[in-house]
């Protein structure tokens, strides 16, 4: 899997699949599986069982699961639309990411 254009605590768009439209935060990025988790984006009902050394109790636990990394744009922090994604090398030698349409820097 290539280099992955989105990064954790980006601001993304769902533009496929069930939950298309949807905003969230990157809360983790799989590189080599080619997956992104978004907060409050792919919600799924998940069986867990009480474990009382972890603290943790039993039932049905609502969580966000990884999706596609190509299910998911960026937002241009100008035009606050998806964008693709561009990287530039600074004078100092520096890569950073830029919105294709504005040029706006995606890196903080």
């Amino acid at each position: 899997m290539s280099r992955a254009r989105v990064k954790k605590n980006d601001v993304v768009v769902v533009v496929s699949g069930k939950d298309r439209g949807k905003r969230g935060r990157v809360l983790r990025v799989y590189p080599k599986a080619g997956r992104v988790m978004v907060e409050g984006v792919n919600i799924v009902k998940r069986h867990t069982r009480p474990n009382p050394q972890k603290n943790i109790k039993g039932g049905i636990v609502n969580r966000e699961n990884p999706l596609a990394l190509s299910n998911v744009m960026p937002i241009d922090p100008e035009t606050d639309r998806p964008t693709r994604v561009s990287t530039r090398v600074q004078e100092d030698g520096t890569r950073i990411r830029a919105a294709r349409k504005s040029g706006a820097v995606l890196d903080r």
